[in-house]
């Protein structure tokens, strides 16, 4: 497409629109990406990052990474932060699916040991991992057990025998944000979300067997101080959020605000689906503690289904978990707003950051990682389509500038209605399997969606990435097996 004649070239993957772009930006607006991969984003991505660089209190710059397209409200792969003082909270920064995220996992299993099985292990994950639209788990709690789990996360799990310990440690915030009040929550919410805890769901969540090959290494240091210690080690990636909860919560959350952001604060409307409160105020305030449900929900949806893939490798290779080295990685989240502290004209201060599609990458040395990760900088986990493959990464000291943020995927170059028009998704099966990978699904039309010609090039965006500073690679992640909702 034909780029805005105002975009200006900052550097190789640095692209800025001036403020006299829109009447209202506060801030410029940058997109980091490639000149190829921002010729192909949509026209969309520039008019929704501007209007994000419109919203009261937005800090230095509004953002889009090298996996942006059209989204709700913001870009998907959008970052903005926000002066928590006098700054607004948009649940359309932050997305429907509050805190879908990533989460890898490893095995002391070879290639040459799993392919002979890879057939039963995708049956089994996908028997004990529910998948598709309204999917209920096999966690059977009553509603107020389930508010219990939306103010502990991940430690819910923890006490009820479905994480490890360490399962914590790997997970952003130890998986539970601090602050997360149930009462805030709608009982609508409760419903839709209560008997989801463990379900993959639907659209481009899924879970992945993947092989790390020799030649797909590429920082060996770094692989092997993240686990990849073994010639084609085998890993698990799977991907999904806080399901109907969380697409609950934004929704009555954006209703609310658009009722008071004129008429109460006087904020204007830009964009109905940039609805936005005051930080501060009692909505902005109810709405962050009820979003940090739907952070915590997503923790332990993950954990759970961490606890049955382990099982499934469990029964199958008659070894316990432990015996079989499933430990994780890392679990990262995108689609969140947090109070994290950031250095700001040489000054570091608390501010509130808005990711929608867009993976923390804490640098090395910084606060909030674990131990084994303070010299090597946060894994960060980026994933491709199911028939291209993904990459583990490490975030870098150099990603100051976008608030230590980076890409989450390879971002879509089509609308799911335009993929399912170049193939059923029972052919697409077979030729996946002609090419080494299984797959199962729940629907053959939301496996046509997620063909590996619907999304960016997700090399393209890893190096972007790089180069920017953002993100290092580690190791590209091959896929060899796949349940998709």
């Amino acid at each position: 497409m034909a780029l805005p004649s105002s975009l200006k070239k900052i550097s190789d993957t640095l692209w800025e629109l001036p403020v006299s772009y829109k009447p209202g930006m506060l801030v410029p607006a940058r997109i980091v990406a490639t000149e190829k991969l921002v010729r192909e984003m949509d026209a969309g991505v520039f008019d929704q990052v501007t209007n994000v660089a419109c919203l009261p209190g937005i800090i230095n710059y509004a953002y889009c990474m090298p996996d942006g397209h059209w989204g709700y409200g913001f870009p998907i792969g959008g970052v903005a932060a926000m002066d928590p003082q006098h700054g607004v909270i948009s649940p359309g920064g932050i997305g429907f699916d509050i805190n879908c995220g990533m989460r890898l996992v490893l095995t002391n299993l070879t290639l040459e040991e799993v392919k002979p099985h890879i057939h039963r292990l995708v049956d089994a994950l996908f028997y004990r991992v529910p998948s598709g639209v309204g999917c209920t788990g096999f966690v059977k709690c009553s509603q107020t057990e389930f508010r219990d789990i939306l103010e502990q996360g991940s430690r819910w799990c923890l006490k009820n025998g479905y994480a490890w310990p360490l399962d914590l440690e790997m997970t952003e915030e130890e998986g539970c944000f601090p602050g997360a009040d149930a009462s805030k929550v709608s009982h609508k919410a409760i419903e839709r979300g209560y008997d989801q805890v463990g379900t993959l769901g639907s659209g481009n969540h899924y879970c992945e067997i993947q092989v790390a090959k020799p030649e797909n290494i590429i920082d060996e240091s770094l692989a092997r101080a993240f686990g990849l210690t073994m010639p084609n080690q085998i890993a698990i990636m799977f991907h999904c959020g806080s399901r109907g909860f969380g697409h609950q919560v934004a929704t009555d959350y954006l209703q609310l605000f658009l009722s008071v952001m004129e008429r109460k604060y006087g904020l204007k409307k830009l964009d109905r689906e940039l609805s936005c409160a005051p930080f501060q105020s009692p909505e902005g305030q109810d709405y962050f503690a009820a979003m940090k449900c739907a952070v915590n929900m997503a923790f332990a949806n993950r954990q759970v289904i961490l606890h049955r893939i382990r099982e499934v490798f469990s029964s199958i290779f008659h070894k316990s978990p432990e015996d079989l080295g499933m430990n994780m990685v890392y679990d990262v989240a995108h689609n969140t707003a947090k109070i994290e502290k950031h250095v700001i004209n040489g000054k570091k201060r608390d501010v509130l950051i808005h990711r929608k599609g867009s993976t923390r990458a804490f640098g090395p040395g910084m606060e909030g990682l674990p131990d084994c990760y303070r010299e090597t900088g946060q894994p960060v986990i980026i994933g491709g389509s199911m028939e291209t493959g993904s990459y583990l990464l490490a975030g870098m000291e150099s990603g100051a500038e976008t608030f230590f943020s980076t890409a989450h995927g390879s971002g879509r170059t089509m609308s799911r209605h335009q993929a399912k028009k170049l193939g059923k998704g029972q052919k697409l099966q077979r030729d996946m399997e002609e090419r080494g990978i299984y797959v199962r699904t729940d629907s053959w039309g939301g496996l046509a969606e997620e063909a590996g010609a619907a999304y960016k090039d997700i090399d393209e965006v890893v190096e972007a990435t790089e180069l920017a500073g953002l993100s290092k690679r580690v190791a590209r992640l091959l896929p060899i097996g796949n349940i998709k909702g």
